[in-house]
Parts: C-alpha cells; sequence; structure tokens
C-alpha cells in the first residue's frame, strides 16, 4: 500500500551513465521538485551498475514535472524518462511503455535482466551451487 503510493511519486531513468552518483542525479532533477530518494540499481553478482535508476519525489506533481527531462542529456548520454510502473504480479511491462517490452514481470525493462536468471546456477556470488535456488538456508552452506 505505502509503497504503491511511493512508486506514484517515483520515475524510471534509463540509459544512465554507468559513472553516475545519486547526487548528480538528484541535481540534474531538482527543478522538477523536492526529491525523497534517488536509487542506482546495481547487478547483484559484479556491484556494477545496471544504467538505470528510480527516483521518487514528495509529490505527484513532480513525476509530471519531470516527464519534461525525458530524452534531455545527462552527462553526456540521452536519458529516458517515464513513471515508475508498480510492480504488481502478473503484470506484464509491455503496455507500460517500457522500452524494450519484451522482458516481463519484476523489474521490467532492463535488457540485462536476460541474463539475470542464468545467474542462479553459477557459483559466483554467493556460492549457491544448485540451479533454482534465490536463497539457500544459512545451514547449507556449512555442511
Amino acid at each position: 500500500e505505502e509503497k504503491m503510493e511511493a512508486d506514484a511519486r517515483s520515475i524510471y531513468v534509463g540509459n544512465v551513465d554507468y559513472g553516475a552518483t545519486a547526487e548528480e542525479l538528484e541535481a540534474h532533477f531538482h527543478g522538477c521538485g523536492s526529491v525523497n530518494r534517488v536509487t542506482i540499481l546495481c547487478d547483484k553478482y559484479s556491484g556494477h551498475p545496471k544504467g538505470f535508476a528510480y527516483i521518487e519525489f514528495s509529490d505527484k506533481e513532480s513525476v509530471r514535472t519531470s516527464m519534461a527531462l525525458d530524452e534531455s542529456l545527462f552527462r553526456g548520454r540521452q536519458i529516458k524518462v517515464i513513471p515508475k510502473r508498480t510492480n504488481r504480479p502478473g503484470i506484464s511491462s509491455t503496455d507500460r511503455g517500457f522500452p524494450r517490452g519484451r522482458f516481463r514481470g519484476r523489474g521490467g525493462a532492463h535488457a540485462g535482466r536476460a541474463r539475470f536468471f542464468t545467474g542462479y546456477s553459477r557459483p559466483r556470488g554467493r556460492g549457491y551451487r544448485w540451479a533454482g535456488t534465490r536463497r539457500a538456508p544459512p545451514t547449507a552452506l556449512l555442511l
């Protein structure tokens, strides 16, 4: 409930330069309204930025105002700005205006997501050696 309300005050920013900081993004969008939070998403295995971010404003009007910055230049790259999709299980992102709409479900539109699901069977990162398991019980790692 509270998360959906926060999502209604948030935007998705795509094609973000990998070296960008939350402070730089906040500065780019400060003219749109008061920014509550900037989240730059990183790959959970490598820790590298994925090239997109979410920005939560203090009011919904700021989301509409920020649409003016769609296709604006940020760190020399043309960014994509769209309202954040509320994550509801089973709803496809294809009808929500997301780029590369063929990726569906949680997290939506990021192309790198396709690699993500193959990552569970790799022993990198947290050392899980069995496919299809997201979280191993801590005791299983000690055996």
